[in-house]
């Protein structure tokens, strides 16, 4: 018999909590390997790994769709490789907790217009705040690599608006497998130029798998079970904890540590995504209720 979410052995806040250090791990791993291969080779290995067990897993229907479904997942594919490019981007030239947290804008602010409420500027604040903070220091923070994370948070929230309209048209996991094998494809190109022959170096190959396991494969799984009893609004505040989850693994693994203002910054944004997340809820909705069923995704892929 199959175990239910709440009684597997870290229960579904514990499993979320995996996923989040997963994903932030399999990025300070890849990072670790930059001085070896570029970012954007990355990048493929790791679409390439998750698209393939994705497709294994899910054995997305094709026939018979519409012109209208493909528009849709191919546009769905086209922001899942830019989110992906271009955090890679920006961690290769600034630290991976601050990367991540400016990428967070994208969809705290994608929850904050979704709001009605004129009191749910003071998140908009207290973000802005956050940002401002992690320009108050002189650190040299690459404009580039700013402008990356900025880049990727913009798509991060397109792919959440495109997780909705491909959740509805695709069932199951269908349209996000799809959407991954449209990404790691727009990725093939560009990932071959960058890497040249040390694409096929055995080390590099093993190293990128291990990164999609980490990153897309891990997380996947942990919250898709979490998800089958834990409310959105639970989920949402605890990926609001990425940002943090990402300058832990950053010193673990890369020991690249932070100042002060800028575990700040840091905080200040996490309390504004964690605010906004409560501010949005609907008490009155069921666990594991969501508009498609690619939501539980919507933090793995990010970084």
């Amino acid at each position: 018999m199959t175990q239910r979410p709440s009684q597997t052995l870290l229960g579904p806040v514990g499993l979320v909590l995996v996923g989040i250090l997963s994903v932030q791990l399999g990025a300070a791993i890849a990072k670790g390997l930059f001085g070896e291969i570029s970012p954007t080779a990355m990048v493929w290995l790791r679409l390439v790994t998750s698209a393939l067990v994705l497709a294994l897993v899910a054995r997305p229907r094709l026939a018979g769709r519409t012109r209208r479904d493909w528009l849709v997942v191919l546009a769905f594919g086209a922001s899942l490789a830019t989110m992906n490019w271009g955090i890679y981007q920006s961690f290769s030239r600034i630290p991976l907790g601050i990367a991540v947290t400016i990428e967070f804008i994208g969809p705290l602010t994608l929850a904050v217009l979704g709001s009605r409420r004129a009191r749910d500027l003071v998140w908009v604040l207290l973000a802005g705040v956050g940002v401002a903070l992690l320009g108050f220091q002189r650190t040299g923070l690459d404009p580039v690599g700013v402008a990356y994370a900025l880049l990727a948070g913009a798509a991060w929230a397109a792919y959440i608006l495109l997780s909705a309209s491909t959740g509805r048209r695709w069932a199951g996991f269908d349209g996000l497998a799809v959407a991954s094998i449209v990404a790691a494809t727009a990725m093939t190109l560009p990932a071959l130029l960058a890497a040249g022959t040390s694409l096929w170096d055995g080390r590099v190959l093993l190293i990128g798998a291990l990164v999609g396991l980490l990153s897309s494969v891990i997380p996947y799984s942990c919250e898709l079970v979490a998800l089958r009893s834990l409310r959105p609004a639970v989920f949402g505040i605890l990926m609001s904890l990425e940002p943090a989850a990402a300058a832990l693994a950053a010193i673990v693994v890369l020991q690249e540590h932070l100042s002060p203002v800028q575990w700040l910054a840091i905080a200040c944004v996490v309390a504004a995504s964690i605010g906004a997340t409560r501010s949005g809820a609907n008490p009155s909705e069921p666990p594991g209720h969501h508009d498609d069923d690619h939501s539980a995704a919507h933090g793995t892929l990010a970084t």
